[in-house]
Order: structure tokens, then sequence, then C-alpha cells
């Protein structure tokens, strides 16, 4: 059961004002729709296989190949940020 504290306290983390009659409104919405999830607990779902996702979607991965490199001068050529072979980043300190 969600109560008027339940719902300032809602409001203070979701950092925002709500008046009195917000606070009942807002309380009498939560709690109704509580009153549907419990009669969805109600429901025989014992046979039902769970559903993890609406679609069957699958991933499909490819087969990690080993390939050659690119070479090291193509890989620095649009960069003029290179020093010793390699990408010049500025400094985290």
């Amino acid at each position: 059961m969600i109560t008027k504290e339940d719902v300032e306290h809602i409001g203070w983390l979701a950092r925002i004002d709500i008046n009195e009659q917000e606070k009942v409104e807002f309380m009498e919405k939560l709690n109704s729709v509580l009153e549907y999830f419990g009669q969805l607990d109600e429901l025989p779902t014992e046979h039902i296989i769970p559903t993890y996702h609406v679609a069957e979607i699958y991933n499909v991965f490819r087969e990690d190949v080993i390939e050659e490199c690119l070479p090291q001068e193509i890989v620095l050529a649009n960069t003029e940020y290179k020093e010793e072979g390699t990408f010049r980043v500025p400094k985290i300190g």
C-alpha cells in the first residue's frame, strides 16, 4: 500500500514539488496500479513458459577470425598527433 509519505519521498527523490492535493491523487493512482498487479498475481501461471523478450530475436555472432592488421603507416596517415609510431594523446593527470 502506497502512503502519502511514500509519495512525498518519491517526489523528493525526483526533485519535484508535489502539493497536498497531488499527493492524495498520486497515492490513489499508484494504489490502483498495485491492485491491477495484485489481480495478475492471482492468475494461474504455473505452466506458462517465461518470456524474456517479446520478439524472438537472437544474436547472430560471427566466428572470431584473426586477420592481418593494417600497416602502421596507413593507420597513422590521417593524424598529425603521432609520436614514435603511436597516437599522441593528452596527458591525464
